[in-house]
């Protein structure tokens, strides 16, 4: 009986002190499952600037099941994990952050799931160990996606889940520069289910994720999966040209019939100035966010580039 294979891969970021830590929780997980299956474990230096790298190739000389794809320089997390799929060999792929607040043990109540038929199998947080300000920012963002986004993407997950080669063979033909991964994931359909979890704190270290990341990360989920920014750019419009309507309307009213009230009118002219200049900014930044999109697709650069590839000869 032939075993089946499955790929683990893991965006690695100045994640030097979490790694050994990191290896042992998932060779402790996986150890259960050798029997049935086989395991490879890409990690993807995303250019680190700390000692990872030394540290993946100390453990790519321990255990061959270690590849290490290793960048020329930092192409972003969602981006590294597009670079792991890409090389992923396995039935199923299972993404992981690097930080252990994805359990590793949690990783085999997806595998169970996908041998109940299902294709896509996302980890959803139960609880979350984060500051109250994540906890809302992170609620704000997924109502926010729910209510505009063209897909429904699950609440509170993240990229920790496991998918069917099938649709990570899908996956791979989506070359588009700004990701947004859970929302691909969703996109492409296929039997999905959630397995809940406990997310754990950081093990170690600084998280890697500032406020404007984040930041551009919700807004390239928003703006890859739907276009009502630009509807609303249009309802916008009609909005302030109607109270424009109103305000010629007074003013006309106060010329013609209360002459003697009418002032010069100056404070009203540069704040309706002001307020149309500052709506127009706006809407040309939102129109010019689609339009940059349209740039770097077009460019049609590489999605990453790797300086070497780490791993045991075939």
């Amino acid at each position: 009986m032939n075993k089946k294979l499955i790929s683990y891969v893991f965006p690695v970021y100045n994640e030097s002190e979490n790694l050994a830590k990191l290896y042992e929780s998932l060779n402790g997980a996986i150890s259960l499952l050798q029997d049935k299956y086989l395991f490879e474990i890409i990690f993807v230096n995303d250019g680190s600037k700390d000692n990872s790298l030394s540290k993946l190739i100390e453990l790519q000389e321990k255990d061959t099941r270690c590849k290490i794809i290793n960048f020329s320089r930092n192409f972003g997390h969602q981006i590294a994990i597009t670079a792991g799929i890409d090389y992923a060999r396995g039935d199923a792929v299972i993404i992981m952050d690097a930080d252990l607040q994805d359990p590793p043990s949690v990783s085999r109540d997806l595998i169970n799931k996908w041998e109940d038929g299902f294709e896509v199998v996302y980890a959803q947080r139960k609880t979350r160990q984060d500051r109250i300000f994540k906890k809302v920012t992170a609620h704000l963002f997924y109502w926010v996606l729910d209510s505009l986004a063209n897909i429904s993407i699950p609440k509170d997950t993240g990229d920790f889940r496991l998918m069917d080669r099938k649709v990570i063979d899908v996956l791979k033909s989506f070359r588009e520069r700004n990701r947004f991964l859970r929302g691909l994931s969703a996109y492409v359909g296929y039997k999905q289910t959630a397995v809940l979890f406990d997310r754990d704190l950081r093990y170690a270290g600084k998280t890697n994720y500032s406020l404007s990341k984040m930041m551009k990360l919700a807004f390239d989920g928003l703006t890859s999966f739907s276009t009502v920014p630009l509807d609303l750019i249009l309802r916008l419009g009609w909005i302030v040209s109607f109270f424009s309507f109103l305000g010629i309307v007074y003013a006309v009213i106060l010329r013609f019939f209360f002459p003697s009230i009418t002032v010069s009118g100056w404070t009203f002219l540069v704040c309706a100035t002001l307020f149309i200049g500052g709506v127009q900014m706006i809407m040309l930044g939102i129109v010019g966010t689609y339009i940059g999109r349209i740039y770097t697709e077009v460019q049609q650069r590489p999605l990453y580039i790797i300086e070497s590839v780490i791993a045991e000869p075939e």
